[in-house]
């Protein structure tokens, strides 16, 4: 593993809640975010970070993404990634972790999770796992 690590929702959220260092940030589309929704951290007194880890509509890898992430986000801070399902998100754990964010870890299940047995994002993840969110 070339990042600090995956972790649940629940650690995510606890991490949020009683480390004032953490930072969420969602690696999704501006279209993910707006359609879709983000998670609400005003609860815990933050904001998400968002930066995309691939652009949209092109699909290609945001190459500004470790500007964007140093300009927003210390390299001491305690960086949770979090995507759609879990795969975006550590690929960006990987790449801040390679460029010396220390802690930098891949949120399992991702905002939307798995697929049901009706092809809907309905099983787990954020979304679905009674944290706080709101719609785009």
């Amino acid at each position: 593993m070339t990042y600090a690590g995956d972790i649940t929702l629940q650690q995510a959220w606890e991490r949020l809640e009683g480390d004032t260092d953490s930072v969420l940030v969602d690696v999704r589309t501006r279209a993910e975010w707006s359609f879709v929704g983000l998670p609400d951290l005003t609860s815990v007194g933050k904001e998400v970070v968002p930066i995309e880890w691939t652009t949209f509509p092109e699909g290609a890898v945001n190459q500004s993404f470790l500007e964007e992430l140093r300009a927003q986000v210390p390299e001491d801070a305690t960086v949770l990634f979090l995507c759609r399902s879990g795969a975006r998100s550590v690929a960006a754990a990987t790449t801040a972790s390679q460029a010396g964010y220390g802690h930098a870890y891949n949120i399992l299940e991702g905002f939307e999770g798995e697929h049901d047995a009706h092809g809907h994002r309905a099983v787990n993840g954020w979304k679905n796992s009674d944290l706080p969110w709101r719609q785009g």
